[in-house]
């Protein structure tokens, strides 16, 4: 009987073809699992910070009364909130200026901005307070980590009046410039918070503008939530 089997050179085409095509799968599988674990934990900091508002309201009273006696001083207002917040929080440390630790909300903003308050939670994420704590700003890997960019590791949230009865709320960014079919996303902390959790993926890396996917159509709330 004749036996057949692969040659050594043949061997060696299949292994070099099986090489290619795992160097230009892997890296966007590693990708992916990446922006999954990124999701996840936005969704788990943003989940526990509306456990802690909703904390401090229940001892404090409602977020509008916290600052009666602080006027118009928003290092003052944002203080307050910060410290009512992270009483309902896990974190490992509170930012000084000399830790280095300290969230810098643009390019221009300084370590020794006053109005910038900021913790580094159990899992390693920064928050950064400003504003009266109506704009709370999360890195999460840290100021130290990854790109430190909107959209890819820097998010925003909100302290805003809710529509339908005027009291305040945690929610994501600019909610209420968010409207439904409204497009992602034009460099902005907010809409990129927004798009994940409510669509629950980071498709907007996938497009060349923030918003149109590789097949030309572009991405929208409640109408084409993925570039699939």
């Amino acid at each position: 009987m004749k036996k057949t089997a692969f040659t050594l050179a043949e061997t060696l085409i299949v292994m070099g073809v099986i090489g290619v095509v795992a160097a230009l799968t892997l890296p966007n599988l590693n990708s992916s699992t990446n922006n999954k674990e990124k999701v996840a934990k936005l969704q788990k900091v943003y989940s526990n910070l509306q456990d802690a508002f909703g904390r401090a309201e229940a001892v404090y009273g409602p977020y509008e009364e916290w600052f009666v006696n602080d006027g118009n001083d928003n290092n003052k207002r944002t203080k307050r909130a910060f410290e009512r917040m992270i009483e309902f929080m896990k974190y490992s440390k509170v930012c000084t200026v000399s830790d280095n630790c300290k969230l810098k909300f643009n390019a221009g903003a300084s370590e020794g901005d006053t109005r910038n308050y900021s913790i580094i939670l159990a899992d390693g994420s920064t928050l950064g307070f400003n504003y009266g704590g109506q704009d709370i700003y999360i890195d999460i890997d840290g100021i130290n980590k990854g790109a430190n960019k909107p959209g890819i590791d820097v998010f925003q949230v909100g302290i805003r009046p809710d529509n339908n009865n005027g009291q305040y709320i945690l929610t994501y960014g600019f909610r209420d410039s968010i409207k439904e079919n409204s497009y992602c996303c034009q460099n902005n902390s907010g809409e990129y918070t927004a798009w994940i959790l409510v669509n629950g993926n980071m498709d907007y890396l996938k497009t060349s503008d923030g918003k149109t996917c590789p097949d030309g159509q572009k991405l929208q709330f409640g109408v084409k939530t993925s570039c699939k």
